[in-house]
């Protein structure tokens, strides 16, 4: 996708070092840093740099790469993969593309080892580009089908970003949006603002007003009211873990979104690609859920007219907090899954539909 009509990926290897774009300072500056250490990656991860689950699998990848380049030793890399699986706890894609690394990597020789992951870690990388690309193909007969009962424009709401900026390219559930706006469909996108990060305001509206397509900002309780009057078509939300049994991890809010569009009868989809599919737990109860710095709480950031980016804080320093960074929303809210292999019913039997 563009930025000041430029093309970019998300992250990318050059000359030893891996690019990414630094996504704690947009929308205000663009900034493309260099990770040169596997802990560089583990801090990008942290600080949520790079963030987006299928962006984050992509960084731990090539996080392992530059653990190979800094000690070609296997106790290292051992280490490095379990630092970095433990960077951020609930994005399966995280444990995914480390475990999938490790196992190619297993029984390699020095010699052959770092040509071997650099090679995988670009093969996950171009894997999901190609499943946000088909999530897109996918997701723009939902958004034609509305379309043809419309005489105008087909609104949509999504919550957080699981734009472009969360994957390597397309985005997951901005996808099928870039699909439609690319094909002459009319669109207009209501952006949750996602606090506490400002996910949304920050990146989702940034990177569609790169490509030119009608977004508005509102606060994350609004989806509702704009529900009841009739302004929202669909939503689309993305993930960060999904169950077998169709059960979503998402940013939180999503499930209060859900719940909206469930009493309000707006079909409401998840965008994801199989990497984002857990087949081991079952019950939601156990998916690890992430507990952030209340900070991203009691302070909100941004640019002063210096141009300058500030942070302040916003409430009583004696107040407590609790931030927890993502919800599930039940399989029984979600009207439909839509992924690289087609859309399926959240449900054991949809998915196993797809993914034999």
């Amino acid at each position: 996708m563009k930025i000041e009509g430029k093309s970019y990926k998300t992250i990318w290897f050059e000359n030893n070092s891996v690019k990414i774009i630094d996504q704690t300072k947009l929308p205000h500056q663009f900034v493309i840093k260099d990770l040169k250490t596997v802990k560089d990656s583990i801090n990008a991860i942290k600080t949520m740099e790079v963030r987006g689950a299928p962006l984050i699998g992509a960084t731990a990848a090539y996080g392992l790469v530059l653990s190979i380049i800094e000690s070609n030793d296997l106790s290292f890399l051992k280490k490095s993969s379990e630092e970095l699986i433990a960077s951020r706890p609930t994005a399966i894609n995280l444990k995914w593309a480390v475990d999938r690394m490790m196992k190619k990597l297993n029984g390699i020789n020095a010699k052959d080892i770092l040509k071997i992951a650099l090679d995988e870690a670009k093969a996950i990388k171009e894997e999901d580009e190609g499943f946000c690309k088909n999530i897109g193909i996918n997701g723009l007969k939902i958004i034609e089908e509305i379309a043809n009962t419309k005489k105008d424009t087909v609104n949509i709401l999504t919550h957080c970003n699981a734009g472009w900026l969360a994957t390597i390219d397309w985005g997951t559930a901005t996808s099928p949006i870039y699909h439609a706006h690319q094909k002459g469909i009319k669109v207009h996108v209501w952006v949750d603002e996602t606090r506490p990060r400002n996910q949304g305001a920050n990146l989702t509206s940034y990177e569609l007003n790169e490509e030119g397509i009608s977004n508005t900002v509102i606060t994350d309780n609004a989806g509702g009211i704009l529900m009841q009057r009739g302004q929202v078509d669909m939503c689309i939300v993305g993930t960060d873990r999904t169950l077998s049994n169709g059960d979503v991890c998402n940013k939180i809010g999503t499930y209060l979104k859900a719940l909206s569009a469930k009493d309000n009868n707006v079909p409401f989809y998840v965008a994801l690609p199989s990497s984002t599919i857990d087949w081991n737990i079952k019950d939601h109860r156990k998916i690890p859920i992430e507990e952030r710095n209340s900070e991203e709480l009691s302070h909100v950031e941004g640019i002063d007219e210096n141009n300058e980016i500030k942070k302040i804080r916003i409430y009583p320093r004696k107040s407590k907090s609790l931030n927890l960074a993502f919800d599930v929303t039940p399989a029984k809210l979600v009207t439909g899954l839509i992924t690289e292999k087609g859309i399926c019913e959240a449900s054991e039997k949809g998915l196993k539909g797809l993914f034999k």
